[in-house]
């Protein structure tokens, strides 16, 4: 599979001065120079457009990075910085999480959006099952190295509820109203919470991504990281959305769309998100046990009220929404358009038979 060498990883590699940057989501871009000598960090360099008050806290971080090991991970080093302020210190448009990206870029042990070739797979109607065991398989792809970091659409036919890794079907799920609306309740491998799925009603997407690419973020940071091209394509729509931490995504007439998340052991990394479009939301309540817990932070009493579809908000079919979002993130990353093989077809079916058709799996959490 392609992976792009940068110049700051040829550098490290003649043992000269290294570079990394980060554009924090949302915030500002954070840079930093630095040597290795004798596997130390050395010469260190931070700047920036952020904002940092006292002016002396600049000293102090550099110096808080200086003789730290080359082998430290992020949160050491976050856990340095932070350390080095001085009392009172303000960091505005970055944070000491970030200065641990921008070195272990520098360092070349994360990765940016350049550094990867991507692919991206148009919707193909599919079983609900099948979609779930494909994040799984290609995830576990991506990881291993056998393929690219890959957006992938999701199409299907079926009513379904799709349920989070550790929620309860009895808790999430009314029986009576899975029979009489003929749904498929499935549970995917990412945590989070239930999503009510109709043919045409959503819009989902699944990033099968390295975790160098989140290297030394916060999860909740990770989450604004990976979607940031999402946000894009909703304001090339009219649509100004925003993070809701931490994985719900919304604009100011309500929410439109949630995230989950999975880290696999190989060093793969599942990131999907489902956007709603024109719910039918009677029949969602009808299928979801939505408790009045759940509701208590979301400032609504009614559940129907905390899904505002991308229909009424664009005006657009469904496809046109679609096409803008791949559109965005081809241009942004340099995406070619690819598809699920043969072989990772079948090797989802065969984990459907397997693992996620199964009333084992399903109830694992009862």
């Amino acid at each position: 599979m392609t992976h792009r060498i940068s110049p700051d990883q040829q550098n490290h590699d003649a043992g000269t001065r290294l570079h990394g940057e980060y554009k924090v989501p949302g915030g500002k871009l954070v840079v930093v120079d630095l040597e290795v000598v004798e596997g130390k960090f050395a010469d260190v360099s931070l700047s920036g457009d952020f904002f940092l008050e006292p002016d002396e806290a600049l000293e102090a971080i550099n110096g808080a990075l200086t003789g730290l090991p080359e082998s430290t991970p992020a949160s050491e080093i976050a856990s340095a910085v932070t350390a080095s302020l001085p009392a009172g210190a303000v960091l505005f448009g970055f944070s000491a999480d970030a200065v641990a990206v921008t070195v272990r870029r520098a360092l070349s042990k994360a990765t940016s959006w350049a550094d990867h070739q991507w692919e991206m797979i148009p919707p193909s109607i599919l079983p609900t099952q099948v979609n779930v065991a494909l994040d799984e398989v290609l995830t576990e792809e991506v990881g291993n190295g056998s393929r690219n970091p890959t957006l992938r659409f999701w199409d299907w036919e079926e009513p379904s509820v799709v349920i989070g890794s550790f929620q309860s079907v009895h808790n999430e799920v009314d029986p009576e109203g899975v029979s009489r609306h003929g749904i498929t309740v499935v549970r995917r491998i990412s945590g989070g919470g239930a999503m009510f799925m109709e043919a045409g009603n959503c819009i989902t997407y699944s990033l099968y991504l390295p975790q160098t690419l989140v290297d030394g973020m916060s999860f909740a940071d990770s989450y604004a990281f990976l979607d940031a091209w999402v946000m894009a394509a909703l304001e090339k729509l009219g649509i100004s959305a925003f993070y809701v931490p931490l994985n719900d995504i919304a604009t100011e007439q309500g929410k439109i769309g949630g995230a989950a998340q999975k880290r696999l052991s190989n060093g793969g990394m599942l990131h999907h998100v489902t956007m709603s479009y024109d719910i039918d939301a009677d029949k969602m309540v009808e299928v979801l046990r939505i408790g009045k817990e759940k509701l208590s932070d979301k400032g609504t009493r009614s559940a129907k009220k905390r899904v505002d579809p991308l229909r009424r908000q664009t005006g657009l079919a469904r496809s046109a929404i679609l096409q803008a979002m791949q559109e965005v993130f081809t241009e942004r990353y340099g995406a070619i358009e690819s598809q699920v093989t043969e072989a990772e077809l079948s090797e989802a079916r065969r984990r459907v038979d397997a693992k996620f058709g199964t009333e084992e799996w399903l109830n694992r959490v009862p």
